[in-house]
This record gives C-alpha cells, sequence and structure tokens, in this order.
C-alpha cells in the first residue's frame, strides 16, 4: 500500500520583494526594531519599494546562513528583514522555521500562525504550526491544524495520516479510528488501515474486534504468512488453540518451512498436552537456519532456568546441537550448548563448546570464565595454564585469570611463576575479601613450596585471620610446620582442631599423627595413623605409619608397612634405603 505522508519541509512562497529609494534608518531605531521582530505585529503603513528590495536581499543573505546550519546568523538576518515587511508570509515562515531548528518552538508558534494567516491554502505552512503546537504538547491545538489543513487546502486528505498518528502517540485511540475511517473514505480499504485498526483494538484489549481486524486481513491478503502467525497468537491469547494450531497449519501451507510457526505450534501443542509432537516442531523449528540465532538463544536459556530435569535434559541438549549445526559460525551457539551441558555434567564436551566460542568471538568474559574454571574442574592443568594465559591478554586486570593462572602453575609445580601470578591477582582483588582470602591459601603453598617460609606464614595467618576455620590453611600449614620442626605447639593446635571437626577424615588424621609425631609422642601417633590407613591406602600415610611404628621399637612391621607404601604409589625419596636396610631415614 502507498502511504501519502512524505513531507516536504519547504517555505511558503515569499512574495517578490521590490527595493524603493529613500530608504534611511538609524542604528537605535534598526535595533529597536529587531528588538521588536521577537514577535509578529501587524504593519500599518505599506512598505516602499525599497524597503521591499533590502528586505529581499536581507531574506536571501539569511537562507545562505540557514543552509549552512548557522541558524543563529540566519535568525539575525531573518528579523531585519521582518522589521520591513513583517506582513509577508513566506518571511513569517521562515523565521518560524529557523525557530523551530534552533529549538524553541515556543517563539516559532506565532510566526508560523502568521504564515498560515497569510498563505492559508499551503500545506506546509499548516505543517510547521501544527510541529510547534506538538513541540510544545498542545496536541489538540496540533489535531485542529491538521483538520483546518485538510480543509483549507485542496487535495491535501493525505495528511489525515498524520492526523491519526497524533491521536495514536496521545493514545486517543477513538479520534483514531474516527481518522482511519475518514481515510478509508477517501483512498479505499487500505491494508495498513485494518493492521493499525487492529493494533488500537489490542492496545484497548479488545481481542474481538481484533481478531475481526485480523480476519479481514487474512481475506484480503490469503498470501501473507505474517498475517497468518499474528492471527494464530491472537487465538492463542483468547485461549482459541485449535484454531489458533488450524490458522498455522494454513500457514505452512503456503511456507512450510516457517520456523516461527512451528515454534508457536510446538507451544500449542505442549499447552494441550502433546508433548511429542511438540518437541517434534521446536526440533524443525531449530534446524531452519531462518529462525535467528538470538530466538534460539533465548528459548535455550529458557530450557536452562528450568534445569537440571531429567524430562527437559534430553531434548535441551538435542536442540543445542541443532542450533550449532544451522550456526556453525556463531559463537553464541557454542556457548549457550556449553552452558546447558555444563547444567547437567557433561563437563568435557561443554569445555570443547567454550573453546570454540572463544575461537570463533574471544570478547567475553564470562566465557573465558566458564573455560578455565572447567580447565580446573576436570584437572587439566596445562590447559587451565594455556588459556587463562590467553585470557590474560584480553583482560590483563581480571583478578580471577591471574587466580587460575597461578593455581595451574603451582600444580604443575612452577612455584616461582604462580606466586608471580598470585601475587599479581592478590593486588588486582584487593577489597574482595573472599578472593583475597583464596588467592593468600595458594601463596602460602607456593611460598612454602619456595622455601620463603616467612612470607608462606605470613599468607596463611592472613587467611586464618578471615576464617579461623579454613579446613586447607588448617591441614597445609600444621602439616608443614611440622616438616619444618617449627613451632609445633600451634602446629599441634591447628591440626587438632581439625580432627576434631573432621574425625574420619584420613588426610587431617595423617598430619595430626605427623605433628605427634615430629613432638615425640609417637603412641597417640600410632592411633590416628592407623585410623587413617584403616580407611585410607594413601602411600604417604602407609609409609608414615610405618616410621612410626619403627619408632616404636617395632622395625618388622614397620619395614612390613614401607613395603606396601612403596607399592601404593608415590612415597618418600627415602623408601628404598629405609627397607633395604631396615632403619629409619628422615
Amino acid at each position: 500500500m502507498t502511504r501519502f505522508r512524505n513531507i516536504v519541509l519547504a517555505s511558503c512562497c515569499l512574495a517578490i520583494l521590490a527595493v524603493a529609494p529613500g530608504f534611511a534608518q538609524s542604528s537605535k531605531k534598526k535595533a529597536r526594531a529587531a528588538k521588536e521582530a521577537a514577535a509578529p505585529t501587524p504593519q500599518t503603513q505599506e512598505p516602499s519599494e525599497r524597503d521591499k528590495q533590502i528586505s529581499e536581499a536581507l531574506f536571501l543573505d539569511g537562507l545562505k546562513y540557514y543552509m549552512l546550519e548557522d541558524y543563529q546568523q540566519a535568525l539575525q538576518l531573518f528579523q531585519k528583514a521582518y522589521t520591513v515587511t513583517p506582513d509577508n508570509g513566506g518571511l513569517n515562515y521562515k523565521i518560524a522555521e529557523t525557530y523551530m531548528a534552533l529549538q524553541d518552538a515556543k517563539s516559532a508558534m506565532p510566526f508560523a500562525q502568521a504564515a498560515v494567516a497569510h498563505d492559508s491554502k499551503n500545506a506546509y505552512c499548516y505543517l510547521l504550526l501544527a510541529q510547534t503546537f506538538a513541540e510544545q504538547k498542545q496536541f489538540d491545538a496540533a489535531a485542529q491544524t491538521y483538520n483546518d489543513l485538510i480543509k483549507n487546502v485542496p487535495d491535501s486528505e493525505e495528511y489525515l495520516f498524520n492526523l491519526a498518528d497524533l491521536y495514536l502517540s496521545q493514545s486517543q485511540y477513538d479520534n483514531a479510528l474516527k481518522t482511519y475511517d475518514r481515510i478509508e473514505k477517501q483512498f479505499g480499504p487500505l491494508e495498513q488501515l485494518l493492521v493499525n485498526r487492529q493494533q488500537i483494538y489490542l492496545r484497548q484489549k479488545n481481542t474481538d474486534k481484533a481478531i475481526a481486524e485480523g480476519e479481514k486481513l487474512l481475506a484480503a491478503n490469503p498470501t501473507e504468512v505474517r498475517y497468518f502467525l499474528a492471527q494464530a497468537e491472537l487465538y492463542n491469547a483468547t485461549q482459541r488453540t485449535d484454531e489458533a494450531i488450524a490458522t498455522l497449519n494454513k500457514a505452512l501451507r503456503l511456507e512450510p518451512g516457517n520456523p516461527f510457526a512451528h515454534l508457536m505450534l510446538s507451544d500449542l501443542n505442549r499447552q494441550k498436552g502433546n508433548l511429542a509432537e511438540s518437541e517434534k516442531e521446536v526440533k524443525i523449528a531449530f534446524a531452519s537456519p531462518q529462525l535467528d540465532i538470538d530466538t534460539k538463544v533465548r528459548i535455550l536459556v529458557d530450557f536452562i532456568r528450568q534445569l537440571p530435569n531429567p524430562e527437559l535434559e534430553k531434548t535441551s541438549l538435542e536442540l543445542a546441537d541443532l542450533t550449532i549445526q544451522a550456526h556453525p559460525e556463531e559463537a553464541k551457539a557454542y556457548a549457550v550448548a556449553g552452558d546447558l551441558q555444563t547444567i547437567v555434567g557433561k563437563k568435557e564436551a561443554a569445555r570443547d563448546n567454550y573453546l570454540k566460542a572463544v575461537k570463533l568471538d574471544d570478547s567475553h568474559f564470562k566465557i573465558w570464565q566458564q573455560l578455565v574454571l572447567l580447565d580446573a574442574e576436570l584437572t587439566q592443568t596445562a590447559a587451565m595454564v594455556e588459556h587463562s594465559e590467553q585470557a590474560l591478554e584480553l583482560f590483563p586486570n581480571q583478578a580471577i585469570f591471574w587466580f587460575y593462572n597461578g593455581t595451574g602453575h603451582l600444580i604443575e609445580k612452577n612455584y616461582d611463576k604462580a606466586a608471580k601470578a598470585l601475587e599479581r591477582g592478590r593486588i588486582l582483588s584487593n577489597g574482595q575479601q573472599e578472593l583475597v582470602m583464596q588467592f593468600n591459601m595458594q601463596l602460602g603453598d607456593s611460598y612454602n613450596a619456595l622455601k620463603d617460609y616467612k612470607k608462606s606464614d605470613e599468607a596463611y595467618d592472613a587467611v586464618l585471620a578471615q576464617d579461623a576455620d579454613n579446613e586447607h590453611v588448617l591441614n597445609n600449614y600444621s602439616y608443614f610446620l611440622s616438616l619444618r620442626n617449627e613451632n609445633l605447639p600451634k602446629a599441634k593446635t591447628m591440626a587438632e582442631r581439625l580432627v576434631t571437626k573432621f574425625p574420619n577424615n584420613p588426610t587431617y588424621l595423617d598430619t595430626y599423627a605427623w605433628v605427634l609425631y615430629k613432638m615425640g609422642n609417637y603412641t597417640e601417633a600410632r592411633k590416628y595413623l592407623e585410623q587413617a590407613v584403616a580407611i585410607s591406602d594413601d602411600a604417604t600415610m602407609v609409609e608414615h605409619y610405618g616410621d612410626v611404628l619403627y619408632k616404636l621399637g617395632m622395625k618388622e612391621e614397620a619395614v612390613s608397612q614401607w613395603q606396601k607404601a612403596k607399592l601404593k604409589g608415590e612415597t618418600s625419596a627415602f623408601i628404598d634405603k629405609k627397607i633395604k636396610e631396615k632403619k629409619l631415614y628422615e
């Protein structure tokens, strides 16, 4: 349909201004006249021909500045011209138009009114006046101006569309509907009128009339799929599910692969309890590249919010796969698939999809964060170091990536790199107490490995000052002190705190026993180590048990435990010597 709404902003016809000799005016009079030109006043005396020529020259100079968008200079020249020929309609129009360019609708209005008064058959004058009213929120006056335009200017019915839009913008729906009736009488049953009427009825919550307009649209446009989809939505909104399904099936006969129709059918079948049919329809929609990636992601996010849910898991994963197949170059497709897989426990697949996502678009911090987190959870230490370093190139001020990088180096026994990364991250995380504590925990381990015991102890003490029951620090700090034979009473207090709280944890039992061993309390140490090895077959614990037995004079039993320890896994460097010489070495 053609809309007759293209408005060309042009000035009203300017009368030819003539100039007559003998014109003169003092500077003072000119200044006073320019000031008085702020509002139109009636001219009591016809200007001379010379006055008209001077006015025309000023007007033309003003037009030059107007075209250069120097509106202030243009306005000054127009106002000077106005002092000479205030009754010129074109000049009044241009002054009003210049004020509007300066966003001063109030000053523009009287000049626009004067322009209409001088040229009541010129549509552009009315349009400018309506604009000045609308800018001042005088919408009734603006509407009346449009009505005056249509009444006074021949063949101007096209501006009924402007009037209707004005009513619509002010939610004057009844007036808008009446104006549409006037348009229909003038131009016939235009498609846009049906659409606009339907939108008004929807805003008025009059769904019956909206549906009726929709039926007219379908009758007038029997091959427009979008109108079938809109009508189906209306039927769905009014719980007329079967009619909605029938309308969508008509749409699919016109366009069998339309993904939006399949999506709506999926939703409608789900409402009716036809879950198998619903799943089939949504898969058809997701397989279509015509269904945009953002719509698919929104739907998948809705699935994510409902997970974990065994009934939805299989379908959601299949939809994620279909999204990737339809949009193999979209990072969003892999990222949302990774989110789904993470929630349902498919962490390796999720990590791989996050990796593909950052290769396509490396600008998203959260995807990098998920990637390195999964590296950590999957104990892929080398990958965690590599990916955290890549992330740090993009986000060097994000403390979390320094944490993963330092932790990865710590696990890989690159202690110097670990300490440097963790120190950098701790500085960046200043003010985030929980994160600072995590850095201090890892720094305590790193500095201990570097034999910088002062910094190690300071880091551990900082954690305990914040969290006195921190298991990691209580265990490692006490154990490392025992290995160093330093501050054993403090080590005993920390280790004892752990076994009191966790009496069946073999690691904590072993740590407490080893502190007791270092303090010479072999009998108590034996008791706790026997509990530990009864729960765990860790090689270090078994070796410790052998050491305690040796100290208690049970050499053969000690050698037996050392032999078991060697078979079970990683032990101390002295294990072979201990076994061979049947003697304790530390």
